[in-house]
């Protein structure tokens, strides 16, 4: 069984435990996914299965896309394509159905998605940094001050918190709880926030 599965963020809501404490959770719609491709060692050079995620008929697809899955015997196409490493991926088979049946309630998960974008961001939102005096005659206000030094190196060293782009890159929640699954519903609830905006892409792994 491959150690994860791809899914896509629903939203937030909570729920209470038996103690009637309420708890924050992430609901997931997690699967399922679909054999899309099995990597042999002999052939690809290492083990892995390529899961499919949300289905298209082939027409909806572009042709090098189309061809790869009728290459491997697909029947549709899908959105997304992830892949996720095992040993002995020779028992699955192209078009095998993965669902939630590999988490239950109390597992660790990590989830990886990609953050929310915030744009081109100045060092005070994107780093934190403290503002100048906004009296006295001040002209620096949300400046970053100075970014380099003088004789030696004479550049700005690699690194440095500059304004930039801020969001839009690939984050890992660690440690998470799984806090519910609903196979019927293909639904993973998770304790805590996870990354991304609300429809985004998620790969979901067991913890460790």
């Amino acid at each position: 069984m491959p150690n994860g599965i791809i899914g896509k963020k629903l939203g937030m809501t909570r729920i209470f435990d038996p103690d009637g404490m309420a708890v924050p959770v992430t609901v997931i719609e997690a699967g399922p996914c679909f054999v899309a491709q099995v990597k042999s060692r002999a052939r690809d050079g290492y083990e892995a299965l390529q899961l499919g995620f949300d289905r298209l008929p082939l027409t909806k697809v572009n042709k090098p896309l189309k061809g790869h899955f009728e290459k491997h015997g697909s029947k549709s196409g899908f959105r997304f394509l992830r892949e996720f490493r095992l040993d002995g991926p020779g028992e699955y088979e192209t078009g095998q159905e993965i669902t939630l049946e590999q988490f239950a309630i109390g597992d660790r998960v990590e989830v990886i998605g990609t953050s929310k974008g915030q744009g081109f961001t100045g060092t005070i939102k994107r780093w934190n940094f403290h503002r100048g005096p906004m009296t006295h005659g001040s002209m620096s206000h949300r400046a970053p001050g100075s970014i380099g030094a003088s004789a030696y190196p004479s550049r700005v060293v690699k690194g440095k918190k500059m304004p930039g782009q801020s969001g839009n890159a690939r984050v890992t929640a660690k440690n998470l709880e799984v806090v519910d699954v609903r196979p019927e519903d293909n639904l993973l609830l998770v304790k805590g926030a996870v990354p991304g905006p609300r429809q985004g892409l998620l790969l979901i792994r067991k913890a460790g």
